[in-house]
């Protein structure tokens, strides 16, 4: 079948797609490069392609933390990179005032999974008109997520795609319950698996996040595997030296290993084997 939003095919048959792009806008060239490279390698692979960076974080560990260069500049980037790659953009939004002009350049408008309960943004969101991406809260059961879409769907916009990114396990610490693709997709929404958020350490290092990013790649395999539309990774030729989630962000090398294995998997769950 072909989805409403922005003609996402999901489904058998419909290869799995990616969002993906730095944590944050660090600057322009930085992003320019990770969207040249992501660009060429889902085309290589026949792979729908959504690039993600946020224009400002405001849900940051520390207050030393860098947020990124505001909205102004932030999507003045994500328009040129659009318009440079002709793929489409996505970042998050953390009130209802930033809504409208947002998305005024955004193509997904992205709700971050901290405030995934607050219905005066999500509202706003949908009223955009834009596809709403809702990441789910650490905090929430996949079933609960049936309650935001239909806040989502109140304001006369049924596109609405779901985000799992892992669930709160101790301090610290995330885990990841696979049941989560088949129980969202029941709300008649593609959902996608955030393979970095999900192997990151809240906190873990004191004044920031830390994480692992050995472990994404298997995880975004088992959840493709698991049902899955699509996938969200946070990407980066550098992710040591990155100003945002460095730790559970992929590496160019890592990213080139998995897509093609992900697009297999996918052919196999739905049926078709491997080309």
């Amino acid at each position: 079948m072909t989805d409403p939003i922005k003609s996402l095919r999901t489904g058998p048959d419909a290869p799995p797609f990616l969002i993906a792009g730095p944590c944050v806008i660090e600057d322009r060239d930085t992003c320019l490069r990770i969207a040249e490279f992501l660009t060429r390698l889902t085309r290589k692979e026949g792979v729908p392609y959504i690039f993600k960076a946020s224009y400002d974080k405001a849900n940051r560990t520390s207050i030393g933390s860098f947020r990124g260069p505001g909205s102004d500049e932030g999507l003045r980037i994500l328009e040129e990179i659009r318009r440079e790659f002709g793929v489409p953009v996505i970042s998050d939004i953390h009130s209802p005032e930033q809504a409208k002009s947002a998305a005024e350049v955004l193509d997904y408008v992205q709700i971050p999974a901290l405030l995934c309960r607050q219905t005066d943004l999500i509202v706003a969101a949908a009223k955009t008109g834009k596809p709403v991406n809702i990441k789910k809260g650490q905090f929430l059961a996949p079933w609960d997520m049936e309650n935001i879409v239909q806040k989502a769907r109140s304001a006369g916009n049924g596109q609405v795609l779901l985000t799992e990114r892992g669930t709160a396990f101790g301090y610290n610490n995330l885990v990841v319950d696979m049941r989560s693709m088949g129980i969202m997709k029941e709300t008649g929404c593609p959902v996608i698996f955030d393979a970095t958020h999900s192997v990151q350490l809240p906190g873990g290092q004191g004044n920031k996040s830390g994480g692992d990013r050995r472990q994404a790649p298997p995880l975004a395999k088992a959840a493709i595997a698991a049902g899955a539309d699509g996938l969200f990774m946070e990407t980066h030729f550098d992710p040591d030296n990155a100003l945002c989630d460095g730790p559970n962000s992929v590496t160019f090398e890592m990213m080139e290993a998995l897509l093609p294995q992900i697009v297999a998997i996918k052919a196999i769950v739905d049926g078709g084997g491997i080309a």
